[in-house]
Order: structure tokens, then C-alpha cells, then sequence
């Protein structure tokens, strides 16, 4: 991911907007690519990528650790050069206009990198310094900042003294000073417990509601559902698939999946006697999934056959199947 501090932008200084965390407008999409490719020496750590991001539009790359999904943000925040096909961010190629494009962006990277010896406010004021933002306007974006992401009254803390979610919190507020047309999220809410991540969910979508373009990377199934409006799932540096999560749950899953649990040493044997239950099934190294339209009544066939899981369980489906189907393996390793 891009660091903290791209450096002074190209041009003049940012002027006062109208809404200090509002999207901007563009005719075309605000990144597109087309066979990008990006090797090291012979691993092809993103291999010929085609996607677009609209305006407006919150967009995610889903896949487990390893997928290419943060060196594609490097290509796309445009501190690493691609080597091969064609990108654009913000209608500008990133290996001519770097500079240009950095100073339009806002980066959230995966771990917190704020400056824990100033206070919350002050790791604002100084971000958009960087910015050739005028002082009192910094401060004035900071106060602003520091409300939507629900830290006002820890505007005088350190650091250090904050809590995980309030760092990641703080996070994005910095990653808002500069007023970005693009906010990307590298994994956002890894390490936070559920309430920091629903809390930070909360802040994101308004983002989302007020037209900021967000592109966001996690292999959390449930934060990519929550967070984006279309996603494609990566694997091995290319897209397997791509699509609403909505549409690729219709597509790759099925309305509801059964969990059955026999034990490590049993799963494979009692899926023999499962054969004909469902439309399909999954054999995973803790549990046995069915994937079927209705749960309720796959369980009773499973009763009518004597079997006995240890635990059953019995949910909708979800983008872990779409992956499951996709590449026979879990997103979280």
C-alpha cells in the first residue's frame, strides 16, 4: 500500500471543498485496467487483470492472503510500476503522473502507522501539511474529521492511549484530510474486535452515502458484503470471478448451506453415506458442507440415515462458498 506521507501534490494547494468528505464527479471510471500485469522475476504476483471502479461506486478485491490483492493497490496508489498492460487512475497513467495521482488519494494501509507521539488531532493537522494545505484550514478539517469518526473527545489524546478501533478510526480520518476523489482500504478491520469493526463499518458506509469511491481489499466475507457494491474475487493474481455479492452468491453458492460435523477422522466416511443429499458438497478438514435450497428439510434426510453429526448447523450462503466453489479452498488461511 502507498505510505503514509505521498509527499507535497503537484499543483496548487487544495482549496476549501464544499463537504470535507464528499466524492467528486468524473466522466469516465476513476481506475480501469486491462491486462495489468505485475512479476517478480518469475511469479506473476497479479497476472493480466481486467476491472473498472465508477465514480461514486464502492468496489472490493476478495481473496486470501497471497492473491495479489495488495499489490494491485501498490499499482493502483501508484508507488509501483506495473509491467505490463494498461491503468489509468483518475484518467492519468500512474508511472507518468505519480505525484499527481498520490495527491488525490486517500490510503488506509493495513496496519495502523500513525504518529504515536502526537495527539489524534494533531496527526491530522500535520497529515495535511503535507498537502500544502494552509494551517488553519488543516485544523479546520481536523475538528470536522475527528466528529465524523466519532473521536471529538479525544482530540487531545495520544496515540498511544487510543484504543485499536480508534486508531483505525483515526486511520481513515487522516486518510480524508487531503479530501480524496479515492479512498482505498487495505484489509480495514483486521485485528479489531466485532463492535470496533461494526463501528468502523458505520463510518465507511457513510462515506459510501456521501459519493466517495472506495476500494477496499479484505479477506473478511461478511466486510465485503457489508462494504461493497461489487467486488471480484482474486486468486493466485487473476480474477476468478466478478459481481454484485448478491449475484455471485446466486451464482457460485446456493440459498442455504448445511454445516455438518462428524469429527476430523470421520468427515470422509460419512460423506459416502451422504451421496444424493443436495446439490453439492464440500469435504473441509473440521466439517462436511451440503449445499442445498433448503436446509431445514436437507437435515431431515440426513436424520432418515441414521447418521449423527456432532453438530449441525444450518445458514444461508455466503462469499466463502463462492471462494470454496471458485478455488476448493477457504479465504482465511
Amino acid at each position: 500500500m502507498p505510505g503514509p506521507h505521498p509527499g507535497p501534490p503537484a499543483g496548487p494547494p487544495a482549496g476549501p471543498p464544499a463537504a470535507p468528505v464528499a466524492g467528486r464527479t468524473a466522466a469516465g471510471p476513476v481506475v480501469a485496467a486491462r491486462g495489468l500485469t505485475k512479476r517478480y522475476g518469475d511469479l506473476a504476483a497479479v497476472d493480466g487483470i481486467d476491472f473498472e471502479v465508477a465514480p461514486g461506486e464502492s468496489f472490493g478485491l476478495l481473496g486470501p492472503n497471497g492473491a495479489g490483492k495488495s499489490t494491485t493497490m501498490r499499482m493502483v496508489g501508484a508507488v509501483s510500476a506495473r509491467t505490463a498492460g494498461d491503468l489509468t487512475v483518475l484518467g492519468m497513467d500512474p508511472d507518468r503522473h505519480g505525484p499527481t495521482i498520490r495527491s488525490q488519494l486517500g490510503v488506509v494501509p493495513q496496519e495502523d502507522n500513525l504518529d504515536t507521539e502526537l495527539t489524534a488531532r494533531d496527526n491530522l493537522v500535520v497529515y495535511g501539511r503535507y498537502f500544502g494545505i494552509p494551517r488553519a484550514e488543516c485544523r479546520r478539517r481536523a475538528d470536522e474529521l475527528l466528529e465524523f469518526a466519532q473521536l471529538a473527545d479525544r482530540a487531545r489524546t495520544k496515540v498511544d492511549e487510543l484504543s485499536g478501533g480508534m486508531k483505525r478510526r483515526l486511520t481513515i480520518a487522516r486518510a480524508l484530510v487531503n479530501e480524496p476523489r479515492l479512498l482505498m482500504l487495505d484489509e480495514p478491520t483486521t485485528g479489531l474486535d466485532p463492535q470496533a469493526r461494526h463501528i468502523l463499518w458505520d463510518r465507511l458506509f457513510r462515506l459510501k452515502e456521501r459519493g466517495t469511491t472506495l476500494v477496499v481489499t479484505t479477506h473478511f466475507m461478511d466486510e465485503a458484503e457489508q462494504l461493497c457494491e461489487r467486488l471480484v474475487v482474486v486468486d493466485h493474481g487473476r480474477i476468478m470471478a466478478e459481481g454484485s455479492p448478491a449475484d455471485l452468491i446466486r451464482r457460485y453458492a446456493s440459498r442455504e448451506v448445511v454445516e455438518l460435523r462428524f469429527g476430523a477422522d470421520r468427515n470422509e466416511e460419512a460423506l459416502a453415506r451422504l451421496a444424493g443429499l443436495g446439490d453439492r458438497h464440500e469435504v473441509l478438514p473440521d466439517r462436511v458442507l451440503l449445499y442445498t435450497a433448503d436446509g431445514e428439510a436437507l437435515l431431515e434426510q440426513v436424520a432418515a440415515r441414521a447418521l449423527r453429526p456432532t453438530t449441525s448447523l444450518v445458514r444461508r450462503g455466503s462469499l466463502e462458498d463462492v471462494f470454496l466453489r471458485l478455488t476448493g479452498r477457504s479465504l482465511i488461511e
